[in-house]
C-alpha cells in the first residue's frame, strides 16, 4: 500500500466517530485495516483500558530489568500506542525513540509524555518498511501491547521481524509480546486482564475466534464499544518465526514470569537475542 493511501486512511480515521468494518466484519482480515480501527474516539479511551498506574504495578520492572541485564541503552519502541512503555523506559534512563503506525496514537503518546515532563521523539512508521523511516541502530527493539497480532499475512510478519532485526546492533535484543491465543483457541477465553488491561469497569472479550481471526470487543463504562480484528498467533509459531528470521536465542515468559503460573498465562513475552557469536542458551 502506498504512503498516500495509508495517509488517506489515517485522515479518515482521524475524523470519524465510528469504526467501519463494512457489512461483513468477520471478513476484514487485512493488516492495513488497523488505521481505520484506531479512530480518535477509541484512542481517547485507550488509557482507560490500560490504567497506567495499575499496569505499572502488575508489570513491575520486568522490561527494564531485561534491558538493563543486556546493557541496552538506546531503545526503539515500535508499538508506542499512547506512550506507556516509552515513558516508563525514559524514566528508567533509556534513550527512547517512539514509533507507531497510527498518527492518532502518537499524538496521544506525545500528550501523555508532555504531561509527565518528557518530550517523546515520535515517528510514524509501518513495520514492514521500518528502516526506511527509522535511521541508526538500536540496542533493543520493543514491540508490546499485543501489537504484532495486527499483521495478518505471514509475509507481513516475516518482513516486520526482518526489519526489527536489521534495526538492531549485532548484540541487540527484541522483546515482543502476544496474547495467549493458544489458550483462547484450545480452551476458550478466561482472562481477567489483570496483567495488561487493568482499567476498572472496562470489558475485554472475544466475539469471534477462528484460526485466522480473533475479533475482540472493548466496552467502556459510558456504554461505548469498539472492536479490533487481529490474527491469533500461536506461541510456537512466533518462536519459530523469530528463529527463522535470524534471532539466535529466544526465551519466552508467561505474564512476566520465567516459570508460568499454574494456570495458563494471559500473555507471553518473547525475548529474542541477535548475536553472531556465542550467546545465552535458551
Amino acid at each position: 500500500m502506498s504512503a498516500h493511501v495509508a495517509q488517506s486512511r489515517q485522515n479518515r480515521a482521524n475524523h470519524t466517530k465510528k469504526q467501519d468494518f463494512g457489512e461483513q466484519p468477520l471478513e476484514v482480515r487485512q493488516t492495513d485495516h488497523y488505521h481505520e480501527e484506531y479512530i480518535q474516539a477509541f484512542v481517547q479511551k485507550w488509557d482507560d483500558l490500560i490504567d497506567w498506574n495499575a499496569r505499572a504495578k502488575t508489570e513491575g520492572t520486568f522490561f527494564i530489568d531485561q534491558l538493563k541485564e543486556r546493557g541496552a541503552k538506546k531503545v526503539l519502541d515500535v508499538s508506542t500506542g499512547t506512550g506507556f512503555h516509552s515513558v516508563r523506559l525514559i524514566e528508567a534512563g533509556f534513550d527512547v525513540t517512539s514509533a507507531d503506525g497510527s498518527a492518532q496514537m502518537l499524538y496521544k503518546a506525545f500528550e501523555n509524555g508532555k504531561r509527565r515532563g518528557h518530550v517523546l521523539r515520535t515517528i510514524q512508521a509501518d513495520w514492514r518498511w521500518l528502516n526506511r523511516d527509522i535511521h541508526g541502530k538500536f540496542d533493543a527493539v520493543v514491540c508490546l501491547g499485543n501489537s504484532f497480532t495486527h499483521l495478518f499475512s505471514e509475509n507481513d510478519r516475516r518482513k516486520a521481524l526482518a526489519e526489527f532485526y536489521a534495526a538492531l546492533r549485532h548484540d541487540g535484543v527484541l522483546i515482543l509480546d502476544q496474547r495467549n491465543y493458544d489458550a483462547i483457541m484450545d480452551d476458550g477465553y478466561s482472562s481477567k486482564h489483570i496483567y495488561y488491561y487493568c482499567g476498572d469497569d472496562v470489558s475485554v472479550r472475544p466475539t469471534h475466534v477462528d484460526s485466522g481471526l480473533a475479533r475482540f470487543e472493548y466496552g467502556f463504562p459510558d456504554g461505548s464499544k469498539f472492536h479490533l480484528n487481529m490474527f491469533p498467533l500461536r506461541k510456537a509459531y512466533v518462536q519459530r518465526l523469530l528463529q527463522e528470521v535470524g534471532f539466535q536465542t529466544t526465551e519466552t515468559y508467561g505474564d512476566f514470569q520465567e516459570t508460568y503460573r499454574e494456570e495458563a498465562p494471559d500473555f507471553y513475552v518473547h525475548v529474542a537475542e541477535k548475536r553472531y557469536f556465542g550467546g545465552r542458551s535458551s
